[in-house]
């Protein structure tokens, strides 16, 4: 899991995000970002909607694992508010160098120019 400061806290600030930030898509994911000069460190949130899976364990399941991949690039990065949607419910079952190689591309267009793992 992030740390308490790389979290959005409160709907508000979701919705900002939604409506002002860019937008990129992949195969499993939408990204939506801004740059936040109101802040020192980045924000991610992961979105898993009910229609992806109804199961609660599945949505969790699949947000625990996208923190996890996004976890090492949160460190020394730009202030940018991220919200990562899922698109498809395959991403359960994808591995998780597929994930990565989906998932690390549109982290780095949005900003987050950390270190990249390959594993």
């Amino acid at each position: 899991m992030i740390s308490q400061k790389y979290r959005f806290h409160g709907h508000n600030s979701l919705k900002y995000v939604f409506s002002n930030g860019k937008v990129a898509r992949s195969k499993f994911f939408t990204i939506k970002w801004i740059n936040n000069k109101y802040r020192h460190y980045p924000r991610l949130s992961v979105v898993v909607s009910k229609k992806i899976f109804k199961s609660a364990v599945k949505r969790n399941r699949i947000r625990r694992c996208l923190y996890e991949t996004a976890r090492p690039l949160l460190v020394d990065t730009p202030a940018v508010d991220i919200v990562l949607v899922v698109n498809t419910p395959e991403v359960l079952e994808a591995p998780q160098s597929e994930i990565a190689i989906q998932l690390l591309p549109l982290l780095h267009k949005a900003g987050l120019k950390g270190r990249v793992i390959h594993e």
